[in-house]
């Protein structure tokens, strides 16, 4: 019975959350009391081949090692002060749960050269960061998961599938389709919500088709780069996501994107995975993403999904869609949605990964 009041406490505080974190050194107002919580955060570096990356870790205090949490980023937040994380920093010490996140290769402290595009350098980054944290004796070796939203929720499934170093897997927002199908389906979105015609929808819907057609070897570079030149210039360019450029498939990081299946890299993971959906997401095809998933359910009886009322993409439930589909505000996303916080929060529970 205390476990489950200390939950629901913790989730209480979800809901509640205040977007900026305390900083444990600041000196204590005068009328204050001491926190139930007490959180550490240590500065570390890994190595990942041959990158060293940069993070932090927020450890709560406790005398037994505690299970933790490797963030996977967004491709919108690759820095480890994002606010999309603020959340993770906060809550999961109040449930005994460490955190660790640091900045994706090639952003912040993490060097210069990116993964152009490689998942699988990715998904190595976060297996690094699990093994790294393997060694603190403050750690339990044996739970080590990983947690990612959108992009990040790809990343999760796929350092599982390389690894027995992850114990559990939660993808937040991940679409369980090719990186084109999600990004025609985001950006069809974002125009719509924006006030664009069924002309310039169609228009954009082109340009997107040559380009990925190119890619797949079906189109021309000379095609796709025609129908870039005649969008570069319109309004809606900008929420294509796309370059005035198209790049030689050969060395195309996109190519290597929508060359990978999301569905097949969660069919290889054994592991414990929590999957949630935004019901309200208008960049991810949540519907068609569920429904490949329960088509796998029977083989994969350790995976859990659940469809969110009325939250967006990042979880929140307090943001208009054309704000939230405004590429001006990518990266400071903040989920608020209590039904994620709780079912985010009893999954730890009820998986034995609280410590006390």
């Amino acid at each position: 019975m205390r476990n489950v009041a200390r939950l629901w406490a913790v989730v209480a505080g979800f809901a509640a959350f205040q977007p900026a974190l305390a900083d444990p050194r600041a000196a204590p107002l005068p009328w204050s009391a001491p926190a139930t919580t007490q959180v550490t955060t240590w500065e570390r570096r890994f190595t990942s081949g041959d990158t060293e990356l940069a993070g932090t870790l927020y450890m709560p205090a406790g005398r037994k090692p505690v299970a933790a949490v490797v963030v996977t980023h967004s491709a919108s937040s690759p820095l480890r002060n994002a606010s999309l994380y603020d959340h993770l920093k906060t809550a999961l010490p109040a449930l005994g749960i460490a955190v660790f996140v640091y900045d994706r290769r090639g952003s912040g402290q993490s060097g210069t050269k990116t993964a152009g595009g490689d998942f699988t350098i990715l998904a190595d980054d976060a297996i690094a960061a699990a093994r790294s944290l393997k060694a603190d004796p403050r750690i339990d070796p044996k739970r080590i998961g990983i947690w990612g939203l959108s992009q990040g929720g790809w990343i999760g499934p796929l350092a599982a599938s390389r690894s027995p170093d992850i114990a559990f897997v939660i993808a937040v927002s991940a679409p369980v389709v090719t990186a084109d199908v999600q990004m025609l389906f985001s950006s069809t979105n974002h125009l719509r919500a924006n006030g664009h015609s069924k002309a310039e929808i169609d228009q954009m819907i082109a340009t997107r088709k040559a380009v990925d057609a190119y890619m797949r070897g079906t189109g021309s570079h000379e095609a796709a780069q025609r129908m870039i030149d005649a969008a570069k210039t319109q309004p809606w360019f900008k929420y294509t996501y796309m370059g005035e450029t198209v790049r030689d498939r050969a060395v195309s990081g996109w190519r290597r994107e929508i060359e990978n299946d999301p569905l097949k890299n969660l069919t290889a993971v054994t592991v414990p995975t929590l999957v949630l959906y935004g019901a309200d997401d208008a960049v991810v095809p949540v519907a068609v993403s569920v429904e490949r998933l329960q088509a796998i359910a029977a083989r994969m009886p350790k995976m859990e999904v659940h469809s969110i009322a009325g939250a967006d993409h990042a979880m929140a439930m307090s943001v208009d869609r054309a704000v939230s589909l405004d590429p001006k505000h990518d990266g400071t996303e903040r989920p608020d949605s209590p039904e994620y916080m709780t079912l985010l929060a009893s999954w730890l529970a009820l998986g034995g990964l609280v410590t006390r």
